[in-house]
């Protein structure tokens, strides 16, 4: 089957490069294929989590879990989920200009504001900073000069609806700030999982990320999960040649994915699957 990703809709408020919420297509299918119905699907490094919305608002999963290690992103999320009617009315009144971005900007990295005001300097900076990534600049620039504004990607309207329809579903999302390594090891096997992993990528990471990994990470995971028979996992990557060595003994497919960061292009991912799922 070839990999589409290309989803039908964005679920997700936030904006990442090679986000994968169009991964979600094959990945409910893939769910069908092995029979793994009424899931807890779970994503350690969530990110956007687009996939995971996607999957649980379209009913092919019970519920997921959304676990990042940086602390901002999981403020956002548990400001969305938690606080959701605030957060759109703030949405809503928040002056979109290059003063709000710089006060925005020191309430990033204020550690004295509240989980609400850093989660929503977290979305707002990714939604008005280029091609989203935390630590650049505005779109535009600190000037204005540019043809795209810092409002360009800041659709109040279709965004407070994506954070609405998120609330509806605040019960079955559940929220971590962890390690992956941690969330993975205390995984029920009792319950019923599928775990879908979308770690930094290998070239750019230090760009494009808060949180990057370094090859010793790199290795690391995939030792952990190499030798994490009873776990069902499917794994993407930038397609590197470092990767592809690292799980050697896997089945491994390449598929086209969007870049944002910088500018649009088209690039090649791969997808990696334990033992014990049928890839389709």
């Amino acid at each position: 089957m070839e990999i589409i990703t290309k989803p039908s809709r964005y679920y997700s408020p936030l904006r990442y490069p090679g986000g994968k919420a169009g991964l979600s297509k094959y990945l409910s299918v893939l769910l069908e294929v092995n029979s793994i119905h009424q899931c807890r699907y779970v994503e350690p490094f969530a990110g956007g989590a687009g996939a995971a919305l996607n999957l649980l608002i379209n009913e092919d999963v019970d519920s997921i879990v959304i676990n990042d290690l940086d602390k901002h992103i999981y403020y956002f999320w548990y400001s969305i989920i938690n606080n959701s009617e605030d957060f759109i009315e703030r949405v809503e009144a928040v002056n979109l200009s290059v003063e709000e971005w710089v006060k925005q900007k020191q309430i990033f990295t204020d550690p004295n504001a509240s989980i609400f005001e850093k989660g929503f300097a977290t979305f707002f900076l990714n939604r008005t900073n280029r091609s989203g990534i935390l630590n650049g600049g505005p779109i535009g620039g600190m000037e204005q000069r540019s043809e795209w504004k810092i409002d360009a990607r800041f659709n109040r309207e279709g965004l407070t609806e994506r954070i609405h329809k998120i609330g509806l579903y605040k019960n079955r999302i559940h929220l971590e700030n962890k390690n992956a390594f941690e969330l993975l090891s205390n995984i029920d096997l009792k319950n019923n999982y599928f775990i879908y992993l979308d770690p930094p990528y290998v070239n750019k990471a230090k760009d494009l990320y808060l949180n990057h990994f370094t090859k010793d990470d790199h290795i690391l995971l995939a030792s952990f999960l190499n030798s994490s028979k009873h776990l069902k996992w499917v794994l993407s990557y930038d397609n590197d040649e470092f990767i592809k060595k690292l799980y050697k003994n896997r089945v491994c497919k390449e598929f086209n994915i969007n870049y944002s960061a910088d500018k649009v292009r088209k690039g090649k991912e791969i997808i990696i699957f334990s033992d014990n799922i049928l890839q389709c």
